[in-house]
């Protein structure tokens, strides 16, 4: 794994936590903004994350771009800026952002990973990644998050991929890119708000410290990529796949008709399926958020072990 870099600003809690080699949690901003959560969601998922990290005993480090450096967590008093921040930034804008001295940019999936590999942060959660769009077979609409993946040593905790996504695809993508897909107590992968796509995984976890074994091999094998660990909802806040399928179809529907392609047309999806499933959603992002926290957490502690 990278050593921390110096173009990284690291809070004072996270600094101390690495040179401590006291376990850190890397997180993306881009589900704590306005384009993951409507407000005040947003600021529930920023504290329930929080805490659910804080509670197995890892230091969150919120990543994004702050008064044109890239970050790996926040000071109390930066907390409402990185909430408001109206700049998502994938890997691929960082360096924009950077040379323009942006005051703000929330990370997506894939500028999270780079700044974690750079700050030296070996474990991230979100709540799902990107994938392959439907119809990338003719549009090549496929999220940088896959590729950032494969580039960068990070662990990635997700509850798969957005549903609205290509998930055959998807997997079939990853192994194209040779990053392990690991279900964590669960042999198929998960579809975001659904706990199964149907779709085989060919390797299982059953305990945190079996993952952060994994991961340990990859390293000392010479992967120089990340492994990605997937995690189902909670089964209480789960939403059947049949009924969740109608309000994709719907989400997909809106983006299509107001135009919305690549990166814009996430926000207007999972607006649209806040909106068909009476809001159902919207408690089921923060209940994975909050697993996957709890769960990257957990890994990142037997790493440090």
């Amino acid at each position: 794994m990278s050593g921390r870099h110096s173009a990284v600003r690291l809070s004072h809690e996270v600094e101390a936590a690495l040179a401590d080699g006291r376990p850190v949690v890397a997180l993306e901003s881009t589900i704590t903004s306005s384009f993951g959560l409507p407000a005040p969601h947003n600021r529930d998922c920023f504290e329930r994350v929080d805490r659910a990290i804080r509670a197995v005993g890892a230091v969150p480090a919120v990543t994004g771009v702050l008064d044109g450096r890239m970050i790996a967590g926040v000071e109390e008093e930066e907390v409402e800026r990185i909430l408001a921040g109206d700049w998502k930034l994938a890997e691929r804008d960082l360096p924009i952002a950077l040379a323009r001295r942006a005051s703000i940019g929330v990370s997506t999936v894939s500028a999270t990973v780079a700044i974690a590999h750079l700050a030296g942060i070996r474990t991230f959660a979100t709540g799902g990644i990107g994938g392959v769009h439907r119809g990338a077979e003719s549009s090549f609409d496929v999220s940088s998050d896959l590729g950032a993946m494969a580039r960068h040593p990070v662990i990635v905790v997700s509850a798969g991929a957005k549903a609205f996504l290509d998930l055959p695809k998807t997997v079939e993508y990853l192994e194209t890119l040779g990053v392990p897909v690991v279900g964590y107590r669960c042999s198929e992968f998960p579809a975001f708000w659904s706990r199964s796509s149907g779709i085989s995984l060919p390797h299982r976890a059953d305990s945190p410290a079996d993952i952060a074994t994994i991961a340990t091999a990859a390293e000392s094998s010479g992967w120089s990529g990340g492994i990605l660990v997937a995690n189902p909802i909670p089964a209480s806040a789960e939403i059947p796949s049949a009924e969740i399928a109608a309000a994709i179809d719907t989400g997909l529907a809106v983006a299509a008709r107001e135009g919305a392609v690549g990166p814009t047309a996430t926000p207007r999806v999972l607006a649209a399926i806040a909106e068909a499933t009476a809001s159902r959603s919207i408690p089921a992002n923060l209940a994975l958020a909050e697993s996957n926290a709890t769960l990257a957490a957990q890994i990142a502690v037997e790493l440090t072990r």
